[in-house]
């Protein structure tokens, strides 16, 4: 089968195909920020499954880098599963003007942003389809004001669906940080979130491990509860950086029942490193 050409390929010079469509950029999904807000940087922080503790991870970032003297905001984009608002002790309604969204201020002056906080009641379920969850991401982006931030995390459901999706296209992502556990399917599940990123041209900041250990509070002995821990060698065959391996710690998960702000994790020291970095 012969190539398709121009039509008029005979006559074609290079100032009449300045006009010709394969010429054209790439159309680009990105929303514009509001108006009243000024961020620095983006960063999202993914898991390729459920259930690794990746809000956890992401609240504790915001409060070690809040610790540090940063601006810092939290866009919770898990729509139908919110959790950052119930951790922080934070309510809504927020404040609505004609400027647009206020963002929740917590006890440690991290800005917060979830569906949950426009509810009118936070236990309604979300009981939408793909594109108008979608469509709420990009309004956090537009309509809230953030004000000026040095970072902006994003919480991410998991997988690689419409959220991340939306995220990566739709918003200014500087890097993302992958959260993972011991499980034996650590590598399938990496490299799905590293290779959606990969192919939206998002930079990959390195991975967290989460449930890393159970230390014994009689003995102090570490025990795997959720088995040997994979997370070197995965990151050490894709070219990345371990930033942190966290232990399950009750006190934590109490502290994620309203109090988090006082929470400052001492695992993420890496991860706190690597997002500083970017702001240099």
């Amino acid at each position: 089968m012969a190539e398709k050409s121009c039509s008029s390929a005979s006559s074609c010079t290079r100032e009449s195909c300045e006009g010709c469509p394969s010429k054209q950029e790439p159309q680009s999904f990105r929303v514009e920020a509001n108006a009243y807000s000024e961020i620095k940087k983006v960063i999202g922080v993914v898991s390729g499954k459920g259930g690794v503790g990746k809000s956890m991870v992401t609240a504790s970032l915001a409060n070690l880098l809040a610790s540090k003297g940063y601006r810092v905001g939290i866009l919770d984009a898990d729509i139908t599963g919110p959790s950052i608002p119930k951790m922080y002790g934070v309510h809504g309604p927020a404040a609505v003007d004609e400027q647009g969204i206020y963002p929740v201020l917590a006890d440690n002056d991290v800005k917060i942003m979830s569906l949950n906080l426009m509810m009118p009641d936070e236990e309604t379920p979300v009981i939408w389809r793909g594109p108008v969850i979608a469509g709420a991401v990009k309004q956090f982006w537009s309509d809230v004001i953030w004000g000026e931030l040095d970072y902006l995390l994003v919480d991410m459901p998991p997988g690689t669906g419409d959220v991340p999706l939306t995220v990566f296209q739709s918003l200014p992502v500087d890097g993302i940080v992958i959260v993972t556990s011991p499980q034996e399917l650590v590598q399938m599940i990496v490299k799905k979130a590293y290779n959606m990123a990969k192919a939206m041209n998002i930079p990959v900041l390195g991975i967290v491990e989460n449930y890393s250990w159970l230390e014994c509070p009689d003995c102090g002995k570490k025990i795997s509860v959720f088995g040997e821990s994979h997370i070197d060698e995965v990151a050490e065959g894709m070219g990345l950086k371990v930033l942190g391996k966290m232990p399950i710690d009750p006190k934590f998960a109490a502290m994620a029942d309203g109090n988090f702000a006082d929470a400052q994790n001492p695992y993420l020291e890496e991860a706190y490193h690597a997002l500083s970095a970017l702001c240099k």
